[in-house]
């Protein structure tokens, strides 16, 4: 008997404490880069949208990989998977400390960091973590997704320390060290793609555990009923207003996400501050997405998604305010808007698609729709860096990322899960 299956009712939460740890460490290795950023333009003298393009050249395999993964995943679950994203992460990292032109970097921290840490982060973690919580989803997914501001508080710091002490390189092998020490034995160990395959249901149901108590209300009948497949869910209009509203909300994301540290060095925060900055807002989404996934499993997805895109809207507004008028209290604001508000995205970013395309072929449904979302990821660092190179300035973008904030609320209320399974609250 496998150490799995020797555990009782309670593994579910033993997957989310893995999933915990190995999105604290992957996905803020992979967001290094925004720490990366400045070194590499000290260095190199490369243009700003160049640069930035290594991010967009990473999330653009990434929407090549999605379907690939969700397949995958499918078949041969987290436990071979995960561990096999680490292994990829930390090669381009290493071999990152060797770049002397754009297509080495693109290479490297593009298409070998960025690209396969979508197996390690929030697409990889959204294919099968659904499947372990129906009650709970909201609730768990934004315990997960929380790990990022704990690693996040530790790790950015960690790294803007190694770059200033011994240069951009040591902190490069320092991230691969680390993945490869804790990622690969945790996924491999302990890590299961469904509850079944420990002999229980979703949220702990089954062997030692109370009797299953009522789960999501299926409103539409005809619509749960549906064996969906991938053909099948490409037909439907809620795949698309879905895809596109995560395509906005990811554009409006990650333009912030690789552009925040260079601004605020540009407005005269020092590199420390801008580091500590980005480590806050991690750290705020550590309440943020708990408090705000278990809203959703209360009030429905649809308002959280509005809340967190609403957040997002106020943080590019923060930052053009702190153009007109450097502050603490506008830094902190800003902080407070994307961290607390905006990343509790993620807790209802999966649980969405789940609840619509719900079924055996979900991971390559949700594998599919992340194409259309990273695309978002990918344009927006990418689309900011153009547009201030053309510019001179960020405003420009920053109002197109409170347009996008906006039309995604829109298309998400469109696609209306709500309509097809309704919350328990």
């Amino acid at each position: 008997m496998t150490l799995a299956r020797r555990l009782p009712f309670f593994y579910g939460w033993i997957v989310v404490a893995v999933a915990f740890v190995t999105m604290a460490i992957s996905t803020n290795a992979r967001t290094g880069f925004s720490l990366l950023f400045p070194p590499l333009l000290d260095e190199f003298g490369w243009e700003r949208g160049l640069t930035a393009a290594a991010w967009s050249v990473g999330l653009a395999s990434a929407m090549l990989y999605a379907p690939l993964i969700g397949a995958a995943m499918d078949r041969l679950g987290p436990r071979l998977l995960m561990p096999l994203g680490a292994l990829i992460m930390a090669a381009g990292f290493v071999l990152a400390t060797e770049v002397e032109t754009h297509w080495q970097l693109y290479l490297t921290l593009g298409l070998l960091v960025v690209g396969p840490s979508t197996l390690l982060s929030y697409t990889g973690h959204f294919v099968f973590l659904p499947n372990w919580f129906a009650r709970k989803r909201g609730l768990a997914l934004g315990i997960v997704f929380a790990g990022v501001g704990v690693g996040a508080i530790v790790i950015f710091p960690w790294v803007q320390a190694t770059i200033d002490a011994e240069g951009w390189r040591r902190a490069c092998w320092a991230l691969a060290v680390l993945l490869v020490v804790v990622i690969v034995p945790l996924n491999f160990f302990f890590q299961r793609a469904q509850p079944s395959d420990v002999g229980l249901e979703p949220d702990g149901d089954g062997r030692g555990s109370a009797a299953p108590k009522p789960s999501l209300r299926v409103v539409d009948p005809d619509w749960a009923a549906v064996d969906w497949t991938l053909g099948k869910a490409l037909r439907t209009a809620r795949f698309w207003l879905f895809g596109f509203g995560a395509f906005s909300a990811l554009f409006a994301w990650y333009a912030v996400l690789v552009h925040q540290s260079r601004y605020l060095i540009d407005l005269g925060f020092d590199a420390k501050t801008a580091a500590y900055a980005l480590g806050l807002v991690n750290l705020l989404a550590v309440a943020g997405q708990p408090l705000f996934g278990h809203l959703s499993d209360r009030i429905g997805r649809e308002w959280v998604w509005t809340i967190s895109c609403l957040g997002f809207a106020a943080t590019y507004a923060l930052l053009l305010l702190l153009a007109w008028q450097p502050s603490a209290f506008l830094l902190y604001a800003m902080v407070a808007a994307q961290g607390l508000i905006g990343y509790a995205l993620v807790s209802v970013f999966g649980a969405i698609p789940a609840e619509i395309f719900q079924g055996r072929h979900y991971g390559a449904i949700f594998g599919t729709a992340s194409i259309v979302g990273n695309s978002g990821a990918a344009a927006g660092p990418w689309v900011t860096g153009l547009l201030f190179d053309a510019t001179g300035s960020y405003a420009l973008p920053f109002a197109m990322a409170i347009g996008f904030s906006l039309l995604s609320i829109a298309l998400i209320w469109l696609a209306a899960p709500r309509k097809v399974r309704a919350v328990a609250g």
